[in-house]
């Protein structure tokens, strides 16, 4: 079957390095052959925009809805939304046909196409007079589509790859050239080990062209010495990779990237036929880390780095908090406020934490709550906990909001706010979400307060966590494997940025396990849970680990609270199948090609 590619639609350009009053000709159908990127840089950079603005991430293409995340599909938490997809999935309605909230095929598709037209005419372009800073741009672009083509593979990868019937386990196809009239797009999927193979390709060539990050030079001096040979100047260097460039794929998100990737290679689902190891993916995510210094290099406040303390009200456009590796831009609004407040805050509460995340917080002074060691007071249950329950779950009686207003989640609340009450905006479980919320913004109708939200892509603690659980399982968890720190260094530095400097004796539970390799696993992960809550991390994760999806779903649990009386409900039947560890191919694609083959189950 041939897939007819002549002309291509382009989106607008988010951020274009070039203004133009007027780009497509004709303008009102915004139309154009491929080929005038040959002689129009502009049209260069609109195709690669278009690469930009259908990133994988929310808000990217508009869809910034919190309701729209995958944790309500895990035992993290449930949406107050009986539309929700995700609830239709995880309640037993996930097919290749319904899916469509994790379906992101012709999106990533679409992106590569994109990128791989500007790799195919970026170096007939001419983008400057002078030699120099027209061979850095082409550097930059080239890097640039390499980065964003191995974004897109890795989310395709953590989509779509999966067994065939024969067991094998197959990635997607892969394309390194554009689309055209003539292309027979009825190709067989590659092998998960090609495409890995293919994006950690795409990850070294964009290290190689892209600095590191984006900023200005100082003076000559700091101008590579590569491009100081052809006669680069300051200015000119300054222009293609200084801070107006800030925002845009960079060696450092090229790297990430990687780390991610590699990651879900060594993991448990997809080791058997990736060619990727642990100890691949503990050097991947080192190559970030080293440029920090390590565990050192943790950011003080980067489990709050969304916070109004943070972001606070006047955030430049290139400068990160320290915690964050690639983001938007900043917007002031109030959306995801509006979204996530309990109803008495003018929201709609549609991320409803369950009781087992929340019992997934240990105790203040590390223990679990089912050691003994804890102290752990079921008549109490929020008290002396980890702090890092407070700063991301509303339990009942916390204060939220620019009033710090009460919120009462049980059974006796006067208002919305309490367990089930017939709003459809009221929690299921006795819990709202508060992580990602800033406290001094306000969705009320009649007197809204915006503050700047952005939205974080990747961060370093996500970083630092993947290092964590490859060095675990490949050096044990004090091994180091030739890097300056393990896999105990990393976590002992995120429990003691969460607990404090206050642990009366130390982080004993951490100090009690170090010596064993199974226990250090379960509690990385489960710190990879706590610190990445709400952030779309824990539905792969489970995947990635091959998890028996409905032992740890099977039920999503709640607290209805009477006074002191706290009563422990079922809120939410989970219906996954085992084989759902690997997603769909979506049904219309497998349908219409007959050499793409489905993932075994589906």
């Amino acid at each position: 079957m041939k897939n007819i590619a002549k002309y291509i639609v382009i989106a607008s350009l988010v951020s274009s390095a070039w203004a133009c009053d007027d780009l497509f000709e004709p303008a009102i159908e915004n139309i154009m052959d491929e080929n005038k990127m040959d002689t129009d840089p502009r049209y260069v950079d609109q195709i690669l925009g278009s690469a930009y603005i259908l990133m994988p991430y929310p808000g990217v293409t508009g869809e910034n809805n919190s309701d729209n995340r995958n944790d309500v599909a895990t035992d993290d938490a449930v949406s107050n939304n009986i539309d929700n997809a995700y609830l239709t999935m995880a309640t037993g309605g996930w097919t290749s046909r319904t899916g469509k909230s994790v379906d992101n095929w012709r999106d990533r598709n679409a992106s590569i196409q994109f990128v791989n037209l500007v790799l195919k005419h970026v170096d007939n372009t001419v983008f400057a007079n002078d030699e120099a800073t027209n061979a850095m741009f082409r550097d930059r672009l080239k890097g640039e589509a390499y980065g964003l083509r191995a974004l897109n593979m890795y989310f395709l990868l953590q989509n779509y790859a999966g067994l065939d019937a024969s067991g094998e386990l197959l990635g997607v196809q892969i394309w390194t050239e554009p689309y055209t009239a003539e292309t027979d797009m009825n190709v067989p999927r590659s092998t998960f080990a090609q495409c890995m193979e293919r994006l950690l390709e795409d990850v070294r060539n964009a290290s190689e062209l892209l600095p590191y990050e984006y900023s200005d030079a100082a003076s000559a001096n700091d101008v590579p010495e590569k491009y100081k040979a052809i006669g680069a100047t300051l200015d000119g260097y300054n222009r293609v990779f200084g801070a107006s460039t800030f925002l845009r794929m960079s060696g450092r998100i090229a790297q990430a990237v990687g780390s991610q990737a590699a990651l879900l290679a060594a993991s448990p689902a997809f080791s058997n036929g990736s060619g990727v190891t642990w100890e691949t993916a503990a050097n991947q995510a080192a190559a970030v880390l080293d440029h920090i210094g390590g565990p050192a290099g943790l950011a003080k406040n980067g489990h709050i780095w969304y916070s109004d303390s943070e972001v606070g009200n006047a955030p430049t456009e290139t400068v990160s908090h320290a915690e964050v590796i690639w983001r938007s831009r900043h917007d002031e609004n109030s959306d995801i406020e509006k979204e996530c407040f309990p109803p008495s805050l003018y929201g709609k509460g549609r991320i409803n934490p369950t009781q087992n995340l929340v019992d997934a917080f240990p105790m203040a002074n590390g223990y679990p709550i089912t050691e003994s060691e804890g102290n752990y007071d079921s008549s109490n249950p929020y008290a002396n906990r980890d702090p890092r329950l407070a700063l991301y779950i509303v339990t009942n009686g916390s204060q939220l909001g620019i009033n710090n207003s009460v919120i009462n989640t049980g059974v006796d609340a006067g208002n919305n706010d309490g367990i089930n009450k017939e709003s459809g905006h009221s929690t299921r479980t006795g819990y709202y979400m508060r992580k990602l919320l800033r406290n001094d913004a306000s969705p009320n109708p009649t007197s809204t307060v915006n503050k700047n939200h952005a939205t974080t892509y990747i961060r370093y603690t996500e970083i630092f966590l993947n290092y964590a659980e490859a060095a675990n399982e490949v050096w044990g968890p004090t091994g180091t494997g030739g890097h300056s720190y393990s896999a105990y260094d990393v976590i002992k530095a995120i429990r003691k940025r969460a607990l404090g400097e206050g642990v009366e004796g130390g982080d004993r539970y951490l100090e009690s396990i170090k010596g064993n390799k199974e226990k250090m696993r379960e509690l990385i992960r489960n710190e990879r849970r706590l610190e990445l809550c709400f952030e779309g991390a824990r539905f792969w994760d489970l995947r990635r680990w091959n998890s028996d999806l409905n032992t740890l779903n099977s039920t999503a649990r709640g607290v209805s609270i009477n006074g002191s009386s706290y009563n422990y409900i079922d809120v939410e039947t989970r219906d996954y199948k085992d084989y759902m560890i690997y997603g769909p191919l979506p049904y219309d694609d497998v349908l219409k090609f007959s050499n793409i083959e489905q993932n075994k189950g589906w």
